[in-house]
């Protein structure tokens, strides 16, 4: 099962903006940035209490973020949910009927394993599954 939501996931078509708004906003400084090259991705993380905020700017004009802000604007990206056991979560939701982006785990910021459910089983809602890597 899952342990909590990890992280919600905004793309931003300003980063240095959405920074300093988010900053404002939370009343704490930006954690961390971390490059995602697989994805063409710098990711820009704010904690809060167990949870985090991630700002996604786009590295390229073909990444999925830049496609994503071209066809739905800036906004909620995805929903990260926090499990103990990736593998037996992907099992568990196919078993129900949800259907993957793609099933195979790979590397993702903040040194995690992630997958994404297809937005269509999940009422619109890109939904991330992450997992620590030990």
């Amino acid at each position: 099962m899952f342990e909590s939501i990890e992280h919600l996931g905004i793309a931003v078509s300003n980063p240095e903006k959405a920074k300093i708004t988010f900053e404002k906003l939370l009343g704490i400084k930006m954690t961390k940035s971390e490059t995602v090259a697989s994805e063409k991705v710098e990711t820009h993380f704010f904690q809060i209490g167990n949870s985090q905020i991630e700002l996604l700017e786009s590295l390229s004009p073909d990444g999925v973020i830049s496609k994503y802000i071209e066809k739905k604007g800036q906004g909620m990206h995805h929903l990260a949910l926090k499990t103990n056991n990736l593998l037996e979560e992907i099992s568990r939701l196919k078993e129900l009927g949800f259907e993957f982006i793609s099933e195979i785990p790979k590397k993702g910021a903040d040194n995690k394993l992630i997958v994404f459910i297809h937005p269509k089983f999940t009422e619109g809602v890109l939904v991330e599954l992450c997992q620590e890597i030990a």
